[in-house]
């Protein structure tokens, strides 16, 4: 079947690369292990909620309003507890120990303030150590006080003539698993096929079977087209893995093409392929590619937009953003997921692929020819 496909010669390099990846017991569990371990870690642990947080409050006003706001956030099902707090050093000392992300501080003319219709001041205090927990418990706080206030106000006059409707599209609930699950597929591919890729010509060398493929009948192009086929294989039996399970289990819908998903799936694998085999070229042991290939995955992971917004980031790495495939292939499973992205758009996604395919497996192939000679 092989043979058909690819013809004898590419057919006997693959059959040879995925044999040398399957007979190794260490290649075979790192093959089966990180995708099983990397979806229950992203799918259940990686979260941009915040949850079971602990408040402290220092009410010195002990009125009917303060005490309200105090019962909502102890019945909001984010806030883990509230401690009680009695001075202001208390305070002080619950935010610098950690013990409290957020501290509420009620005046003791506060309810007064609050019935006699004059602004009433609420002093929160956040611990800016947690940067992102305390700017997400500053919104659950201030939805809180202003569900309070808009009581306050619709009980005293008739409710306004106007208002805002807000609408949330391709996720309405605002579930962090759907942002979290398609991204997943970027990363266990990219992990996936540069592992494998990266270790191919390096192993070669470690062997002392270098030697023997220099010798042989084969073209430089097939030797690496047959290299690069086995990671490409793997890549799409995991993410084909990932595509049935997300919408079972994680119930992240798929709107989108399955066709057009492939299509820039596989100019994906190629183009990560080609950055691994680059990488595998210029190592001469299983070690060095390892190294290589770790160092090169965290910064293309976190210029992938998974970690931060590319949009934030500076002119100069929104540039090198450009030239990293997983920042690509992250926008078209987002958009194929959530908002069935349009076949225009999965192209002016792929593309930028192709061309870092042709690049790299060009300076893979000049490098390689290079050693040969």
């Amino acid at each position: 079947m092989i043979a058909a496909l690819f013809g004898p010669r590419l057919a006997a390099i693959i059959v040879k690369e995925l044999w040398a990846v399957l007979r190794d017991p260490r290649a075979r569990i790192s093959l089966i292990l990180p995708p099983l371990i990397q979806l229950v870690v992203f799918g259940y642990a990686s979260t941009l909620e915040v949850k079971h947080v602990t408040i402290g409050v220092l009410d010195r006003d002990g009125g009917q309003w303060s005490h309200e706001i105090i019962q909502r956030l102890a019945g909001s099902p984010n806030v883990k507890r509230i401690i009680r707090l009695d001075s202001d050093a208390a305070l002080t000392r619950a935010v610098e120990t950690q013990q409290v992300v957020a501290a509420l501080r009620f005046d003791s003319h506060f309810s007064a303030d609050v019935s006699a219709g004059r602004g009433a001041v609420l002093g929160t205090v956040f611990d800016g150590r947690k940067s992102n927990a305390a700017q997400i418990v500053s919104g659950y706080i201030d939805r809180i006080v202003a569900g309070v206030a808009a009581d306050i106000h619709t009980a005293r006059a008739p409710p306004p003539q106007g208002g805002a409707i807000v609408a949330t599209w391709f996720n309405p609930n605002l579930d962090y698993v759907f942002f979290t699950i398609p991204s997943l597929v970027v990363v266990i591919s990219l992990v996936s096929a540069t592992s494998v890729v990266s270790q191919s010509v390096a192993r070669e060398k470690e062997l002392g079977t270098y030697d023997q493929l220099m010798v042989s009948p084969f073209r430089v192009w097939e030797i690496l087209a047959g290299k690069m086929v086995p990671p490409v294989l793997l890549g799409v039996a995991n993410a084909t893995v990932y595509l049935v399970v997300n919408p079972l289990v994680f119930h992240v819908p798929f709107t989108g093409s399955v066709v057009l998903f492939y299509v820039s799936l596989v100019v994906f694998l190629l183009s990560v392929s080609g950055i691994g085999l680059l990488i595998s070229v210029v190592a001469n042991t299983q070690q060095q590619a390892f190294l290589g290939m770790f160092a090169l995955t965290v910064p293309v992971f976190l210029l992938s937009g998974y970690a931060a917004p590319v949009d934030n980031m500076p002119a100069f790495l929104k540039i090198c953003a450009e030239a990293d495939p997983a920042k690509h292939f992250l926008i078209v499973t987002e958009g194929l997921f959530l908002k069935g992205m349009p076949a225009v758009d999965v192209f002016a996604n792929t593309w930028p692929m192709a061309v870092i395919t042709l690049v790299t497996i060009g300076a893979a192939s000049a490098l390689f020819r290079s050693r040969l000679e």
